[in-house]
């Protein structure tokens, strides 16, 4: 049979460009690459808007070129007003903005002679022994790609079954002020100096790019959306109360949701096709991280089938013990019986930053866990952990618009 490619990635975002490069760059005495093709959505309803991510890595970084900003202090306001501020040790936290991230991977990838197609994909399925993406170019004609594999990063329209799931949505505004009012030394994780909602928690996040621009953001973890006028309401409120800003412009926006669910998503959906990203699992239940876990799973697959190996033997990116913590405090958040702000700030005041990040990423000993779990509300977590066996996973509805 006549493939089109070796491998097949659907989607030119953080996971669809990181695996695409993983795959096709030239490494020394690693054999030769495989024929990439990249299927990128045309212009339209389809294509992600301009967003933001963030991670956090010790040392230089393969993206550092292209980073907006970034930090060596962290800081939580808890709902009393209380400042935490904390060094990372090692660690930055790091801010890159997508379109400059899209077009140094396009760079590159054109420097590799991997071709992107546009094409608006309806269905990846297998089909004998090839996988077979299906869709209609830019003109509308039809089209059909065929490779030995495929991995899809288009995010998930339905979230799996799950005994707990939240969304984690935002707006946030790059904002500009005439006078000095941001320190661009420390990022604000989360600022609980907001309202709370009933069910779940609310918290202002602050990425100070100068003392005069920030990236100035509202979040909620809770089971919907707001509408459009809620969020600028809340923003509004935010920078006017807590952050004390008088006079500032307003100039890109950014909105988003994000699943935060102990569902198992599946990491395959065919014998040749594979799922990466937030469809596949990527993105961490608890805090809605997922740029650097693309980062790790894209190593990991590039590793495998430039080896020879199937992938569905690369381990899940968020190992058992990391699901299952998340799933514990998924489930104490959402039934209240754990108050947000003040289990945060607790967490950041009593436990080194530096920890608290490598403990996000799943990369603490199982000993640094147990004291972190001490830090916790040791009754309220037992009472979720204990019921978790006793709960039905259902299947949420469909998931609104996303990051």
């Amino acid at each position: 049979m006549s493939w089109d490619a070796d491998v097949t990635v659907v989607g030119a975002g953080a996971a669809g460009l990181s695996l695409a490069v993983e795959l096709a760059a030239p490494r020394a005495g690693g054999g030769p690459a495989p024929r990439v093709l990249v299927v990128e959505a045309p212009p339209g309803p389809l294509r992600s808007p301009s967003r933001t991510w963030c991670y956090w890595e010790a040392g230089a970084g393969p993206y550092d070129g292209l980073l907006a900003a970034s930090w060596d202090r962290l800081r939580v306001h808890g709902p009393d007003g209380a400042v935490i501020e904390r060094p990372l040790g090692p660690l930055r936290y790091k801010m890159l903005r997508s379109d400059r991230f899209e077009a140094a991977m396009a760079e590159r990838l054109a420097g590799y002679g991997v071709e992107v197609r546009r094409t608006a994909v309806e269905s990846v399925h297998d089909a004998g022994g090839a996988a077979l993406v299906r869709g209609r170019d830019a003109s509308g004609a039809p089209s059909v790609l065929r490779s030995g594999l495929v991995f899809d990063s288009r995010p998930p329209r339905l979230l799996p079954a799950a005994r707990t799931t939240l969304l984690q949505h935002f707006t946030g505004w790059f904002v500009r002020t005439p006078a000095p009012a941001f320190d661009p030394g420390a990022a604000t994780l989360m600022d609980f100096r907001v309202p709370q909602p009933s069910r779940g928690l609310a918290f202002g996040y602050v990425l100070p790019l100068s003392r005069y621009e920030a990236l100035v953001e509202y979040t909620e973890f809770s089971p919907a959306v707001l509408d459009d006028a809620a969020y600028e309401r809340a923003l509004r409120d935010y920078c006017a109360t807590a952050l004390g800003l008088g006079d500032y412009t307003v100039g890109e926006r950014e909105q988003g949701v994000i699943p935060m669910s102990d569902g198992r998503f599946p990491r395959r959906a065919g014998r040749r096709v594979f799922l990466i990203g937030t469809a596949g699992g990527a993105t961490r239940p608890s805090t809605g991280y997922t740029f650097a876990a693309i980062q790790r799973q894209s190593r990991q697959l590039a590793g495998a089938v430039r080896a020879g190996r199937s992938p569905a033997r690369v381990p899940a990116v968020h190992g058992r013990r990391a699901r299952a913590m998340d799933a514990v405090l998924l489930r104490a958040l959402d039934t209240g019986r754990v108050a947000g702000g003040p289990f945060f700030a607790h967490l950041f005041s009593s436990v080194p930053a530096e920890r608290v990040l490598r403990f996000l990423d799943g990369a603490t000993s199982p000993f640094e866990d147990l004291g972190i779990g001490l830090r916790t509300p040791v009754v309220p977590m037992l009472r979720s952990l204990l019921e978790l066996p006793l709960l039905p996973r259902t299947v949420p509805a469909a998931v609104p618009g996303r990051r």
